[in-house]
């Protein structure tokens, strides 16, 4: 059977999530991310700002310097979140089969609903579009990697001031011709260096690759060379993955200017630690080895680790560890640019009744309660409602 694949793409989603809260922005070049003088980048950036030159990754200052009229808008994540989970929730009541990649992007096996793939797409659009007032595009094809590169197509063919919202069809059996014109570059498995090669072999569209001798492409790059060859068919069996492992969550700030000050660099890995241990519980995991990650001022960066004697999803747990882990590294004084916390060596979380009697509770028990209850609270009314007496204090001698 003939499947069909849809791969939906959120457009430009932070700014358009943006423009949701604040209309005025509508037809305005911004970009969502870091101010320019604390190494800011641009996590996402309006259409108009793109006509200017402007992109994802870039450097803040520069992206003012090419569009001094570029407003920067602080990002708030914990809203894109929100918004994500309602067009997911959309994508999983059409079908059971959707495979999350990012915040803002997905995979949708529709193989066994009755209408056209056109179809449910355009539905589909329309009511992301009139419901949640964010703009999507959509590419249809009988496979994840064609339905992937029809809507990179179908988005790249928009160049003007409005989000793209398209919508591309890859028709059963036009799969090698509609391929064959675009550069190799497209392709699942071809990054810069190996797109340099192809060229140099001539090899400059999928339609060239296709055309080459497969057992030369093999000796030349291994077994990357028959991926590539079959995708230049048009051919991919790979399946929408419903659920994903889970193998480590980490969290990392980079200083807008680099940090000395031990009680300082202290707080961030109790501030990072933290983040890790809340994501933890609500993906209901827990970890068995923490680790930390330093770059210095000349840009040199290191990793440390240690294995925990039991896991956990508690916070106490990871930031302990981590500042123990930061202080056998650390020397004294010298300058940190980064500092991240992450944890490792996943298994699913559990609670269960003591073994020494019904009714009982164990300190590690009380813990969990006691974490759940401060979930709960920061929940509702912010991250910063429950506090530590360390973290006031610190502000009342500032």
């Amino acid at each position: 059977m003939v499947r069909t694949i849809l791969h939906l793409d959120l457009d430009a989603f932070f700014c358009a999530v943006e423009e949701l809260n604040n209309p005025e922005l509508s037809g305005k070049a911004f970009a969502v991310g870091g101010q320019p003088n604390t190494r800011g980048v641009v996590a996402s950036c309006s259409y108009p700002a793109r006509l200017c030159g402007v992109h994802s990754a870039m450097p803040m200052a520069r992206a003012l310097r090419l569009c001094p009229e570029l407003l920067v808008i602080p990002p708030r994540f914990h809203e894109y979140s929100r918004q994500s989970h309602l067009v997911m929730e959309r994508l999983n009541q059409l079908s059971p089969l959707v495979e999350q990649v990012s915040i803002d992007e997905a995979f949708i096996d529709i193989s066994d609903l009755l209408s056209s793939g056109a179809e449910v797409a355009m539905d589909l659009q329309k009511g992301i579009n009139r419901d949640l007032q964010l703009p999507c595009s959509i590419g249809v094809a009988s496979n994840k990697l064609l339905a992937k590169i029809a809507n990179d197509v179908g988005k790249s063919s928009s160049k003007g001031k409005q989000p793209p919202n398209a919508i591309t069809v890859v028709p059963d059996g036009s799969e090698q011709e509609f391929l064959a014109p675009l550069p190799v570059e497209r392709l699942w498995g071809v990054g810069p260096k190996t797109a340099e090669r192809l060229n140099g072999l001539g090899i400059i569209s999928i339609g060239d690759l296709a055309n080459f001798p497969e057992k030369e492409l093999r000796r030349i790059f291994g077994k990357n060379g028959f991926y590539i060859f079959m995708h230049a068919q048009g051919k991919d069996d790979s399946p929408v993955i419903t659920t994903h492992e889970t193998k480590s969550i980490s969290q990392e700030t980079t200083f807008a200017v680099d940090i000395n000050d031990m009680k300082e660099l202290h707080g961030t890995i109790r501030t990072l630690a933290e983040g890790v241990g809340k994501s933890l519980r609500q993906h209901q995991l827990v970890g068995s080895t923490v680790k930390i990650k330093l770059r210095w001022s000349n840009f040199t960066t290191i990793t440390r680790q240690t294995k925990l004697t039991a896991l956990t999803d508690l916070d106490a747990d990871i930031v302990l560890t981590a500042i123990k882990l930061f202080d056998k590294t650390w020397v004294r004084g010298k300058p940190v640019r980064l500092i991240g916390v992450g944890i490792s060596g996943m298994s699913s979380s559990f609670r269960q009744l003591s073994l020494w009697g019904q009714g009982s509770t164990t300190q590690t028990d009380k813990e969990h309660q006691l974490q759940t209850a401060l979930d709960t609270l920061r929940e509702r009314f912010g991250d910063t409602a429950i506090q530590r007496a360390s973290k006031l204090n610190a502000k009342h001698r500032r």
